[in-house]
């Protein structure tokens, strides 16, 4: 056995006896009768589900998924908005020991048709909205199931394909058969954007989960009393790891929004004494711009980097940290007693190995950037792998096991690190990380041009957003609208370039490859 697989022995040693189910259960032994989720949809009253009746109906869909032919290891598509619904599907999955694939309710049929093929669900639980969608691009799973509810909205759907109503999972035939405990039991997928056309399915376990909670905990200094506000989707990582592994770990609550919404904001929080919340930067933006309650009960606020203006405003502290979906929790962050300079995401993390390197690998010193690489245990620490693609998980580790995170971060003349870029060709929309070569895929089957670029152009609210260099095939067409149309068609709102730009050439660097940098150059900042 070599060094590697020790230490990964080792770490799953600590998880024997232990994983998602023992961790809910464990909390509901302790406190059964403390609110574990309380929901707030746009419409109708708010509703508080104890972590005795959370385990309680999470466990009767487990058996119910069970009764329905789902087996430990099958795959589960979740494809649903924020909502009570979305949690209790995902635990059940987690008591059988199927994995829940969540997928980003903002994906067209293009995505939803390759997320179904690439991990054959057997399965699918969505909402009316979404009900033909998933329907006609999974059509080889066993049954459908469907909400009542469009995340607390009435359906406006009439005519619905054949299905099994949400409700009916809450109530099943037969008793849940227990299964052994095993933290290497595969949990989740969630697609991430990654350099290629297509999103990678990233995989985690049992272990991977215990570890984000727990590590989510230390690093926010949570406790039992502490309450967060989830906004931002829980089909994402954020979400998930952050805000409700954490809760669940800490025994606290979370109040649930079906998504951002700035009128509802401090309304919602104020009234439930929310203590922290997640927070991007947009959203940052939208309720800072407000009338600030004095009656908040805010300490802490984690919007990726550190804020003092809003620090001041509000009264409380903000932490800067860096993480991605392969990680589960953060591998760098902020202090919460010595949070660090202004926009600096902190320092890396003592759960993990952090190193920071120049074009020739060695380590950079303070005022330079170089490409982040961190290192843990797969399976525990890291993401067990890219489901479905070994090709891609051997190209995404070296030697050494270091992971290539494809960022970039500066160094600080105190040693603190900023988020720089990213080395691979990424966008940063709003929340969404998106892949230029996806939407430059898109383009290129379109057939109207000849080369493209998509390249992110400075948004106030959002950071950036898509834009599009093309060359047309025909002299003079103008294709603009064409590109966008069939963008529209194939990627997710987000992904759709806000203009195209028909020109005759593109510039180049020394190897010939476009240089992008010089046309992000010419972009002006988007206020709309």
């Amino acid at each position: 056995m070599n060094l590697a697989e020790s230490i990964r022995s080792a770490k799953l040693a600590m998880e024997l006896g232990r994983d998602l189910p023992w961790l809910l259960r464990s909390v509901v032994e302790k406190s059964p009768d403390k609110a574990f989720l309380v929901w707030e949809p746009f419409t109708g009253a708010a509703e508080t589900w104890t972590y005795r009746r959370f385990r309680d109906e999470a466990r009767a869909v487990a058996a119910s998924l069970q009764e329905r032919g789902v087996e430990f290891g099958d795959r589960v598509m979740l494809h649903l908005d924020n909502s009570p619904e979305f949690l209790l599907a995902w635990f059940a999955c987690a008591e059988v020991g199927a994995v829940a694939v969540s997928t980003n309710t903002r994906s067209v049929a293009r995505d939803m048709t390759y997320f179904a093929d690439h991990a054959g669900v057997v399965a699918a639980i969505t909402s009316p909205r979404f009900a033909h969608l998933v329907n006609e691009s999974a059509p080889e799973i066993r049954f459908l199931a469907l909400t009542d509810t469009d995340a607390g909205e009435p359906p406006t759907e009439d005519e619905l394909p054949e299905h099994v109503p949400f409700a009916d999972l809450l109530a099943p035939n037969v008793e849940l058969t227990e299964r052994p405990t095993d933290p290497t039991a595969n949990l989740g997928i969630q697609f991430t954007s990654g350099t290629t056309s297509r999103p990678k399915a990233v995989l985690w376990t049992h272990a991977n989960a215990l570890w984000g909670a727990e590590v989510n905990v230390a690093h926010m200094r949570l406790r039992s009393d502490d309450i967060t506000l989830a906004f931002l989707p829980m089909f994402h990582t954020n979400a998930q790891s952050y805000s409700m592994l954490s809760t669940l770990w800490s025994g606290g609550t979370m109040v649930m929004q079906p998504r951002f919404s700035s009128s509802r904001f401090w309304d919602v929080a104020v009234r439930n004494r929310v203590t922290w919340c997640s927070m991007i930067g947009f959203a940052v933006k939208a309720v800072t711009k407000q009338e600030i309650p004095t009656d908040h009960c805010f300490r802490f606020w984690g919007p990726a980097v550190r804020l003092p203006e809003v620090e001041e405003a509000l009264g409380i502290t903000t932490i800067g940290w860096w993480g991605m979906t392969e990680t589960i929790t953060q591998g760098i962050l902020g202090s919460m007693e010595h949070p660090g300079p202004r926009l600096s995401i902190g320092r890396p993390s003592s759960s993990y190995e952090i190193s920071i390197r120049r074009d020739d690998g060695s380590p950079i010193e303070p005022g330079e950037r170089g490409q982040l690489y961190i290192r843990g245990v797969r399976g525990v620490s890291l993401f067990k792998e890219y489901f479905r693609n070994p090709e891609a998980t051997a190209e995404a580790f070296d030697d050494d096991g270091w992971f290539d995170t494809g960022d970039l971060i500066r160094m600080g003349d105190d040693g603190s690190l900023y988020f720089s870029d990213r080395a691979k060709d990424m966008l940063k929309v709003g929340a969404e990380n998106v892949a230029a070569s996806e939407i430059e895929a898109v383009i290129m089957e379109a057939g109207l041009t000849t080369e493209v670029a998509v390249v992110g152009q400075p948004h106030a609210m959002l950071d950036e957003v898509p834009v599009a260099f093309v060359i047309a095939k025909e002299p003079g067409a103008d294709v603009s609208q064409a590109i966008i149309d069939a963008c529209a068609a194939n990627l997710a709102d987000f992904k759709v370039p806000r203009a195209v730009h028909v020109v005759d050439e593109l510039p180049r660097s020394t190897l010939e490859k476009i240089a992008k940098a010089e046309l992000r150059k010419g972009l002006p900042k988007l206020t709309s």
